[in-house]
């Protein structure tokens, strides 16, 4: 089926016959051609099955460098609009195990790669008994990339609640976990990195796309916990990030609008977290938000009008809004192929 927003390839390439588990990479993409070849590189020289990028409306040439890579093994879903990170990644997983059906999937953004031997590294490994593995995420230059850092839900011990408030990274894993070789269980981690198993696809479900950027990972590998599934953060599967959200020292949110995200969807992991502690913790959480305030000087009115209804939205759970109040953003649904907006992929050959 043709139409306006998607179009499905396949690069011509014969099936592997392997022993080992099936591997397929979801990559989402939007106008960073440059990371985005970097990212495929790394992924062309490693052992998985097949690639599936989802460019979110790029106009700075990806589209067309993307066509050129015929001979790879790669599927490619464009996009008419942008449907954010986890509008990508909703539509990416779900293609991916209806069309390749894979044992594992990994996620990963356009500025983020597989170190060397990431990927042969984890398909060398036994992790019968774990359901998702968590990578350990750092910048190019080697340091522990903070936004990466899995999670520990504190709500689980009174000790640990006060810590994860007032400390800067008190939810998630200290540096020591990033040294020698010991795996530990966490109860969130992010799509970059992260390899998912099917068992964890078919207990789960996928990520919720309405949350647009932002905290559907986190929402998404803390249901698995809740369901009684394992997350194994593993110190020796390394990928890099080379991300740019934050300007310098500071947690400046550029452009402006994803602040609105970041908060909304916190508010939702929080509440989904905390339970009946949410409640307690609002005003404090809101109150840290207004004191950024201040890094934002030349954009305050914008800045506290994003905070108001971040905080309306994330109380209240209310998903699916465009940065851009007011207008609707169309849900992701349950087959991309028959998306029920107007909107469909055509079938690989």
């Amino acid at each position: 089926m043709q139409n306006a927003d998607y179009q499905d390839l396949k690069a011509v390439n014969a099936p592997r016959q392997i022993a080992r588990p099936r591997l397929v990479a979801v990559v989402v993409s939007c106008n960073r051609l440059g990371h985005l070849r970097r990212c495929l590189g790394r992924l062309f020289e490693s052992p998985v099955d097949h690639v599936v990028v989802v460019d979110n409306g790029s106009t700075d040439g990806s589209r067309e460098w993307l066509l050129g890579q015929v001979g790879q093994a790669v599927d490619l879903l464009f996009s008419g609009r942008n449907l954010g990170g986890a509008g990508g990644f909703e539509v990416g997983i779900r293609h991916a195990v209806t069309r390749h059906d894979p044992d594992w999937i990994v996620v990963l953004d356009d500025d983020a790669r597989p170190a060397a031997g990431a990927i042969r590294r984890f398909l060398s490994r036994d992790y019968r008994g774990c359901d998702a593995v968590a990578a350990a995420v750092h910048y190019p230059d080697g340091r522990i990339c903070e936004m990466n850092r899995p999670l520990l839900n504190p709500f689980r011990k009174w000790s640990a609640i006060g810590r994860a408030l007032f400390r800067r990274g008190g939810l998630h894993l200290d540096d020591a976990a990033y040294e020698g070789a010991a795996c530990q269980k966490v109860d969130v981690a992010t799509f970059v990195g992260l390899f998912l198993s099917r068992k964890a696809i078919e207990r789960c479900g996928y990520p919720d796309g309405r949350l647009f950027l932002y905290g559907d990972d986190a929402l998404y590998t803390l249901r698995l916990g809740q369901r009684g599934l394992t997350i194994l953060f593993d110190p020796e599967i390394r990928f890099v990030h080379d991300c740019s959200t934050f300007q310098g020292a500071r947690r400046v949110f550029r452009p402006l609008w994803k602040a609105y995200y970041n908060y909304r969807n916190r508010l939702i992991l929080s509440r989904e977290m905390a339970g009946g502690f949410f409640w307690p913790i609002l005003p404090v959480l809101v109150m840290k938000w207004v004191w950024n305030a201040r890094y934002y000087r030349e954009d305050g009115w914008q800045y506290y009008r994003m905070l108001w209804r971040a905080v309306r939205d994330g109380v209240s759970g209310r998903t699916g809004i465009s940065h851009e109040f007011g207008m609707s953003v169309p849900p992701t649904v349950a087959n991309a192929s028959d998306r029920g907006d107007g909107t469909s992929t055509t079938a690989n050959p």
